[in-house]
């Protein structure tokens, strides 16, 4: 099974959720591919078994820019996709996982798991993220 993980950070606590998750995925004997955002190409993430995608909330409960773009981009081609989610959030309850669970299923994607982090993701955080990927 192939695992695609994109993920956006801006204080380190999503890219170690992120690490987390890729961590699990080759524990699980996964074939896996990690990379930012910015970077990541949106053919391969798509031809995934399975996309996790990692976002710190951004101000007003939002994904963070470089991760909008990303997402907004292949948010059209998520049908019949499995997705898995995670990031880390400063304040409220963490609306933006909420949300950001509302597009994916309503892109026709099957959302596996949502993990939230309030600040810096503590050891039910991380190991939450490593199972995302035994979805």
């Amino acid at each position: 099974m192939k695992v695609a993980i994109v993920y956006a950070s801006t204080t380190g606590n999503t890219e170690a959720l992120a690490l987390a998750a890729e961590a699990g995925a080759k524990a699980a004997g996964r074939d896996v591919s990690i990379a930012t955002a910015d970077t990541a190409d949106a053919a391969a993430t798509l031809a995934a078994d399975l996309i996790l995608l990692g976002s710190p909330a951004m101000g007003a409960e939002q994904l963070e820019d470089s991760m909008e773009a990303f997402f907004s981009g292949i948010e059209g081609s998520l049908s019949g996709k499995k997705v898995g989610l995670f990031g880390s959030y400063d304040w409220g309850e963490g609306q933006w996982i909420s949300d950001w669970s509302d597009r994916v299923t309503g892109a026709g994607a099957t959302l596996v798991n949502a993990v939230k982090a309030h600040l810096t993701p503590e050891d039910a955080d991380l190991e939450a993220a490593k199972q995302l990927a035994s979805a």
